[in-house]
């Protein structure tokens, strides 16, 4: 899987971060920045969590052609 960022829609609110500071983190200004975009294990389902709680919904997730392979 990987994991995408708008940017231009992200509010700030953090609450990616606070879910997984290891894949997530935010800018000076507070918004998100993705430390990587393909995590995995227990990131990948931290990353899942992430997308569902964004109030922006600034955050994506691809599949990726392996994912959909299985």
């Amino acid at each position: 899987m990987r994991i995408t960022a708008n940017r231009d829609v992200c509010v700030g609110s953090g609450q990616c971060v606070l879910t997984d500071p290891d894949v997530f983190d935010q800018d000076d200004d507070g918004i998100v920045t993705l430390l990587t975009e393909h995590p995995d294990g227990r990131a990948a389902d931290h990353a899942r969590t992430a997308v569902g709680i964004c109030p922006s919904r600034a955050l994506s997730i691809i599949a990726d052609t392996a994912d959909t392979a299985e």
